[in-house]
């Protein structure tokens, strides 16, 4: 089958952003969030069979071609049915009931800065670059106070080693943010391995 390119719907000077409880509406379904991801990895119109169907395996943890035809439909019902009139309404995506076709809008854009995922063992970036900048300024005081070996660091030296540390975190934090944009990855954070590929 042949893909439409992407609509994408044109808009209005007093809508060129999303609203923050349009954003957290969308963001508040897995469905809708499977949704926007897929859209984002495809880069292009699906139709609603190909969207349920890999929204099914991602559900169900197997490969597309393991899908059955009850795991689609109950996708497929829940999408057209509720979630995709949702999101045409809210902006986010075109949904044409007609040839049962959605594409994203340009507001896609604008869920990264909410999907900053933290894993239940880690810390998030903020809390690790304050306790990162109370550890360099303890440091420095100690070597104020004449606390030797820290006192025979001199003043450039601090500056240095804070700045090059500083780098150094900026640059895993960039590119850990790469890694988790919508369609970035093959699979949405979230969902586990195709069953068989855990066996």
């Amino acid at each position: 089958m042949t893909k439409q390119q992407t609509v994408t719907k044109p808009l209005p000077a007093d809508e060129q952003q999303l609203s923050t409880e349009a954003v957290f509406e969308t963001l508040s379904s897995r469905r809708r969030r499977f949704t926007l991801y897929y859209l984002s990895q495809v880069g292009e119109s699906v139709t609603i069979r190909e969207l349920s169907t890999q929204i099914a395996a991602w559900e169900n943890g197997v490969e597309l071609h393991a899908v059955t035809p009850k795991q689609r439909k109950r996708v497929y019902t829940a999408l057209h049915q509720t979630h995709l009139p949702t999101m045409d309404r809210l902006d986010v995506i075109v949904y044409a009931k007609d040839r049962k076709t959605i594409s994203i809008t340009d507001h896609i854009q604008e869920f990264d800065l909410y999907l900053d995922i933290v894993p239940p063992d880690d810390l998030p970036w903020s809390q690790f670059y304050l306790l990162l900048s109370a550890v360099i300024s303890v440091l420095i005081v100690i070597a104020v106070q004449g606390v030797t070996p820290f006192s025979s660091v001199g003043g450039f030296g601090y500056a240095l080693l804070a700045s090059g540390v500083f780098v150094v975190t900026s640059s895993l934090h960039y590119l850990r943010d790469r890694r988790t944009l919508i369609g970035a990855a093959t699979t949405p954070p979230e969902v586990e391995p195709p069953q068989e590929l855990t066996e």
